[in-house]
């Protein structure tokens, strides 16, 4: 990868980063009142899923907003970044994506906010070391291919939308913290314990 490439990959990663925390107040939120749902006084798993269904909506919503925005930047006004005509081809080859990484980073955030609220941290280990490794050895594929940068936010692609089909898979199960009525008091207490 030449400089120009790196410059575009560079200013890419910096838009990335500014839109992708703009869905934590979804986790926040899932970490803030779904605990009293899965375990309070007052359970109700219904309302837990009904929270969460919302919280996915807008999530969705939200990352197609964001996505949207964020992508129409560098593909409208590209010169913000860099006049070098290189660099700008380099930035819009990566916009499709960068845009579907980014439009699903909200709803992961609010899927994992409900799993951190469950207390599903073994899950969440599991899963994030296995895609981050399942993720770098496609990566390492990719870019022996001669994909370069494409590849890298491709491997982007394949890690973020793993992330969501794994928590919405691991939440949506029949014995999972959202349906499993049979809590015994044991696990309450160590809960209440904790």
């Amino acid at each position: 990868m030449g400089t120009q490439t790196i410059a575009a990959h560079q200013v890419m990663v910096q838009l990335f980063m500014i839109c992708a925390v703009w869905g934590e107040p979804l986790s926040q939120t899932a970490q803030s009142f779904m605990p009293e749902l899965l375990y309070g006084a007052n359970r109700n798993l219904s309302k837990a899923r009904m929270l969460l269904k919302s919280l996915v909506i807008v999530g969705a919503s939200s990352g197609t907003i964001l996505a949207s925005v964020a992508a129409s930047i560098p593909w409208l006004f590209p010169k913000v970044f860099s006049s070098d005509p290189q660099v700008i081809r380099e930035m819009q080859k990566i916009l499709l994506p960068y845009f579907i990484a980014l439009f699903v980073t909200p709803s992961i955030l609010s899927l994992e906010g409900t799993l951190l609220a469950g207390r599903d941290l073994k899950f969440i280990s599991l899963s994030m070391s296995s895609i981050f490794v399942f993720s770098s050895i496609l990566l390492m594929l990719l870019s022996s291919k001669g994909l370069g940068l494409s590849g890298c936010w491709f491997a982007l692609v394949v890690f973020q939308w793993a992330r969501f089909f794994m928590a919405l898979r691991r939440l949506t199960l029949s014995n999972g913290i959202l349906y499993s009525e049979e809590a015994t008091q044991n696990e309450l207490q160590k809960l209440k314990a904790a």
